[in-house]
């Protein structure tokens, strides 16, 4: 299992809280996080209670403020470490309609620019067949980042996406 540590004040000062497995409401361990060191494993933490809003993947190493990992805002409420379950091998396809309609692409490594490499702006649902996944809206691994599992995703909704913008993805490696 993985360990992280959220503090309340940049560069790991201020209130801490230890965590070690899923947690869907951290309010009562602190009120805001300005800091984090992950020990091990690779985490997803979320802006609100119960794995809602925004969500960040964060790999084992030391983020002395909000904005080394990219955050939007100082709230992390809920968290939960990334499991691998889902052995070597990635793969990965995007459509450009709900519902798995119109154009496919199938992927099986990182992409830093979807648009330069498969001329895809947006993605309205996908299937993870294998491997665990990052989305991000902006080319380069930047922006809104969302957490794609083994599964299907009918809509962009279904994995947390306002819009169906599609700027880059990669695959977790490391667990």
């Amino acid at each position: 299992m993985g360990k992280i540590t959220f503090f309340e004040e940049n560069k790991f000062q201020g209130r801490c809280y230890n965590c070690s497995s899923d947690c869907a409401d951290l309010h009562t361990y602190f009120s805001l996080c300005n800091s984090i060191r992950v020990e091990s494993g690779v985490w997803v933490i979320y802006e609100k209670p119960n794995y809602k809003g925004f969500q960040y993947i964060l790999s084992p190493g030391e983020y002395a403020d909000s904005q080394q990992w990219m955050a939007f805002s100082e709230n992390v409420k809920s968290c939960r470490p990334i499991k691998n379950v889902y052995g070597s091998a990635w793969k990965l396809r995007l459509y450009e309609r709900p519902d798995f309609g119109g154009q496919m692409v199938e992927c099986s490594d990182d992409c830093p620019s979807a648009y330069d490499t498969y001329k895809l702006r947006e993605a309205y649902s996908c299937v993870v067949t294998d491997g665990a996944w990052v989305l991000y809206d902006l080319p380069n691994y930047r922006g809104h980042q969302y957490l794609l599992e083994r599964g299907e995703y009918r809509q962009h909704g279904d994995w947390g996406a306002a819009l169906p913008g599609v700027g880059s993805f990669r695959r977790i490696t490391e667990f």
